[in-house]
């Protein structure tokens, strides 16, 4: 009896080890299936079992980064369904891991969309991902499920999105310290020569768009969307302005006021917790700003949100809009890539995990959208190569004080944003979106508004004052 039930033991390990070979094998196929040979690749591959393979280096270069495959049904989630959200969720799960850089790892998933290009190859795809176990997850991760979205209500309602933007910022003032710059400016930085560290970047930023308002001595000035007052800090302490910022986000204001106070400006700088749309009427200002604010708008509103600025910048004064567009041209066209497209869903991670109810327009949009709310439009510039360039930075900031993020909100929101600033990074690099500066002007009843004739102001100093 003894000896029959050790060879029925014996009968189940041989078993499991054929069974974990075959899903090698399997997994070793559908790699080259969408990747190519090993050798070919510009990554490497290690498997649950220890197995690695990789291409072939010259001179000790290596792989930008290693593709981990933490347990044989690693693929069949990340690509079943084949989709954004189902291959970042198979992250957050840890069913995959990435050892080196995030950035080019991130362009993987929708480069590899891009290869099923009939229904014959996406069916023989889903057969070998099917031979894959479904059910091979550790109890924590197999309980992980895609959460409800963190917002209800009518779209883009008062209540809606002040709800999108606390699910975003509100998750602790310690967690954004870990990665931003001191000033804590959560925008695109300005790259003067391209070598700067993220603060010098980020002074210069703020620098630039001060210049552009033409900010003097003793004008108002209004910060849509202040986050953590950076910029009406900035704007105040070096060029003598009332500079007033407004935000949903009751931490940013508490933090953003304290600084005010520490800085010895509250007599000139002050924080509110207020929607644009809920400004005093008549209320007015002489310079109007907007930095990465306009995305959490929503298409449908953007009329409105034009409007709304138009309305609280004075007659000749100026209202800039910082913001990320939709780059056009960064898709492909055809029904093949649109099929594509609408399997794969672009966007469906970062809606569900980080920026519930963004949407991006146009730049065309935006000087449209302006000039039909009054405005007339008198700078438009692309800054897309610095904000790749900053999302870069934060991710090697994020990745560097791993430990501290995970104690702050925990491994699995580290793994969303250092997947979700990688990708923006790539998306940035490659011209998938892009980041524009438009300066609108509101002329005077006569036509006149305040500025120089030619942009010689913007330039005749460096930005950064060494």
């Amino acid at each position: 009896m003894a000896r029959s039930q050790g060879l029925v033991t014996q009968g189940v390990r041989l078993a499991q080890v054929h069974k974990t070979a075959s899903h090698v094998e399997i997994t070793k196929a559908i790699l080259n299936d969408l990747f190519g040979p090993a050798q070919e690749r510009s990554f490497c591959v290690r498997l649950w079992d220890g197995t690695q393979e990789g291409p072939a280096t010259a001179h000790g270069e290596s792989p930008a980064f290693t593709l981990v495959l933490r347990r044989p049904g690693a693929l069949r989630r990340m690509l079943l369904p084949p989709s954004e959200l189902a291959l970042g969720e198979a992250y957050l799960r840890d069913d995959f891991d990435i050892e080196g850089e995030m950035e080019a790892a991130t362009s993987l998933g929708g480069n590899r969309a891009g290869k099923m290009q009939s229904l014959l190859s996406l069916a023989r795809l889903a057969m070998k991902l099917r031979a894959l176990p479904a059910d091979d997850l550790p109890d924590a991760a197999a309980r992980t499920r895609s959460p409800s979205r963190p917002v209800s209500g009518r779209l883009h309602s008062r209540s809606r999105d002040s709800a999108a933007v606390r699910s975003h910022y509100d998750m602790g003032n310690d967690f954004y310290a870990l990665w931003l710059d001191s000033r804590m400016v959560y925008s695109g930085a300005y790259y003067e020569g391209g070598a700067e560290d993220i603060d010098s970047a980020q002074q210069a930023k703020l620098e630039y768009i001060c210049r552009k308002l033409r900010l003097k001595r003793g004008e108002r000035l209004l910060d849509i969307g202040c986050g953590w007052g950076g910029l009406v800090l900035y704007a105040a302490e070096h060029y003598g302005v009332e500079a007033i910022g407004i935000t949903l986000s009751k931490p940013q204001a508490e933090l953003a006021r304290s600084r005010i106070k520490a800085a010895g400006l509250a007599d000139i700088c002050r924080i509110e917790v207020c929607d644009y749309r809920d400004m005093p009427a008549g209320t007015t200002f002489d310079k109007v700003v907007s930095v990465d604010m306009f995305e959490h708008v929503g298409r449908t509103r953007l009329p409105l949100y034009f409007v709304q600025a138009y309305r609280l910048t004075r007659p000749g004064g100026l209202f800039l809009n910082h913001g990320i567009v939709e780059l056009s041209h960064g898709k492909a066209g055809g029904v093949a890539a649109w099929a594509i497209r609408k399997i794969w869903r672009p966007g469906e991670f970062i809606g569900r995990y980080v920026l519930p109810d963004g949407e991006l327009v146009t730049t065309g949009d935006v000087v449209q959208l302006g000039e039909m709310a009054g405005f007339e439009t008198r700078d438009v510039e692309s800054l897309r190569e610095h904000c790749a360039q900053t999302f870069r930075h934060w991710v090697w900031r994020l990745e560097a004080n791993h430990e501290e993020a995970v104690s702050v909100v925990g491994e699995k929101t580290y793994r969303v944003w250092r997947m979700y600033m990688a990708a923006c990074a790539g998306a940035f690099a490659k011209g998938r979106i892009g980041i524009v500066q438009a300066l609108f002007a509101k002329p005077t009843p006569d036509g006149s508004c305040e500025l120089p004739l030619n942009r010689n102001d913007l330039y005749n100093r460096p930005l950064i004052q060494h």
